[in-house]
């Protein structure tokens, strides 16, 4: 890599990272970019360069969060051998980092307040057809090992996800200190709906 590219990539990831920190501190709405320059020392310009706006600052924020949620998993998802003990592990890895990120509240936030772009509907439907992609896959894979019954596999990964995200809404709005129970009895309650009969 060339020392000009370096440098526009270092000058990028100051910036993203300290949106990363006012996002979660003060929310998407209450960061400007004004917030972001008096943090990085960084232009206006140096921001639109790199993102084109707030909400593509924003939505860049949102992608490097799907990418490391995803090397999580990769790096643990050997240690489960069973279908069960892969939800077990996803519901856990959901409730502790996903329910707990610091851009939890703020992506709530740009949803709610940018969801009549088209460019945020049809990057939340990449992230929803991703995550299904996912579920069909895992589910597939049971399938294949005769853990779950032979059915229609994309149906059961939308389930699956409808479940998942009905459980995090569920949770944010909850003070129940018992999320992570209530993950894996939905769970519990889909599997038995779809387990193998002998």
């Amino acid at each position: 890599m060339n020392k000009k590219k370096l440098q526009s990539e270092q000058t990028k990831k100051k910036l993203a990272d300290a949106a990363r920190m006012l996002f979660s501190t003060k929310g998407y709405k209450g960061t400007s970019i004004e917030d972001i320059v008096a943090a990085t020392g960084s232009s206006k310009g140096n921001i639109y360069y790199h993102f084109q706006s707030k909400e593509g600052l924003f939505q860049y924020l949102l992608e490097e969060w799907d990418r490391e949620w995803i090397e999580q998993w990769a790096a643990k998802e050997h240690q489960f051998t069973t279908l069960k003990e892969k939800m077990y592990g996803l519901a856990e890895q959901m409730v502790v980092n996903d329910l707990n990120h610091p851009l939890t509240r703020a992506t709530d936030e740009f949803m709610s307040s940018e969801w009549e772009r088209s460019d945020v509907q049809e990057n939340a439907a990449k992230f929803i057809a991703s995550h299904i992609e996912f579920n069909r896959k895992m589910l597939q894979e049971a399938m294949d090992k005769g853990e779950l019954a032979e059915d229609n596999v994309q149906m059961l990964a939308v389930v699956l996800e409808s479940l998942l995200i009905g459980l995090a809404e569920t949770s944010k709005r909850s003070a129940s200190g018992e999320t992570l129970e209530l993950y894996r009895k939905a769970l519990d309650v889909f599997l038995d709906g779809t387990v193998k009969r002998l």
